[in-house]
């Protein structure tokens, strides 16, 4: 079977790694113009780019899906499907017509939980405990076509969002192949969404990411944990942001006693940071002062000489 593979960043490379080792025809790679990237903004390839040039496949980089150039490539190449991880465009109305099996995207989620951007952040800062992934028929509504595949994951009580999309980046590249092959053979029937437990991912913004030390100590656990790497949680101390790397949820009688912490007051020991939150203290683990590079919570306090009774953000 002829099939063009569209995708973008380092998360859709084990997929497309997959299909060119697959049974199937790779006749061309779709992904995204070169972007600016680094301290230098200089333009980059994206990762499935690197990689597809790597395997000596085509590339074609639209800057609009529904540009008549780019349309007249992808029908030239004559796919009979078109696998999509993490592609980053909408595909048009126009371009969905052109594989007469369609465009077959590789979602990280149980659909209908989780449709849109961010998937898995948003299972990990809702506390889900199961996740995974699933194959789907891309048709006009955002994440709503019929399901062709599916498989799960757990989700691990110390998990990043970085974690958990490599493992599901790799499984659910057999996934994808999976869904070819059964594609091919006429076996997989697409099974139509239900309407119960739709959830939606939109894109987590930076603001979204800003930590809120009122919350329980869970939550704020989930949502450090939700945005690493991107886009980093972060508060702010005397002022300017501090970036938050994933913390530690610990019991009262850990603090020395007679140091009850309110929500973002911090307790400095000779090993440890501590911050109050709503429910109870959380351990800092690595941090980020603007402009510097990452160290441990200690080495951050000693250097900047926390003082009693100053804290984090605006709480």
């Amino acid at each position: 079977m002829r099939v063009v593979f569209a995708g973008t960043p380092e998360a859709a490379v084990p997929s497309l790694e997959a299909v060119a080792a697959s049974s199937h025809e790779l006749v061309g790679v779709v992904t995204r113009p070169d972007a600016p990237a680094g301290r230098g903004r200089r333009l980059e390839p994206s990762p499935v780019r690197r990689r597809a040039e790597e395997l000596g496949v085509p590339v074609l980089t639209p800057t609009r899906v529904k540009d008549p150039d780019f349309l007249d490539a992808l029908g030239a190449l004559a796919p009979d499907a078109c696998p999509v991880v993490a592609y980053g465009n909408l595909i048009p109305p126009v371009a969905l017509t052109i594989p007469r099996l369609g465009w077959i995207n590789l979602h990280f989620s149980l659909l209908p939980a989780w449709r849109g951007a961010a998937p898995v952040q948003h299972a990990i800062m809702a506390g889900d405990e199961m996740t995974g992934a699933s194959t789907f028929v891309i048709e006009r509504g955002l994440d709503t076509g019929p399901v062709l595949g599916v498989m799960t994951e757990r989700i691990r009580p110390t998990d990043t969002a970085g974690d958990l999309l490599g493992r599901l980046s790799t499984a659910g590249a057999d996934l994808l192949v999976a869904t070819l092959d059964g594609l091919e053979s006429g076996d997989l029937v697409a099974v139509p969404q239900p309407s119960d437990g739709v959830s939606s991912a939109p894109k987590i913004e930076v603001e979204d990411a800003r930590i809120v030390w009122t919350r329980p100590a869970s939550a704020v656990d989930r949502l450090v944990r939700g945005c690493t790497p991107a886009p980093g949680a972060w508060t702010t101390f005397r002022g300017e942001r501090l970036k938050v790397s994933p913390v530690g949820v610990v019991a009262g009688e850990e603090l020395p006693v007679g140091h009850p912490l309110v929500a973002g007051r911090l307790l400095v020991t000779k090993k440890a940071v501590f911050v109050g939150t709503g429910t109870g203290p959380v351990r800092l683990g690595t941090v980020q002062a603007h402009g510097k590079k990452p160290m441990s919570a200690a080495d951050w306090a000693r250097g900047t000489r926390v003082k009693e009774g100053e804290g984090l953000g605006d709480e």
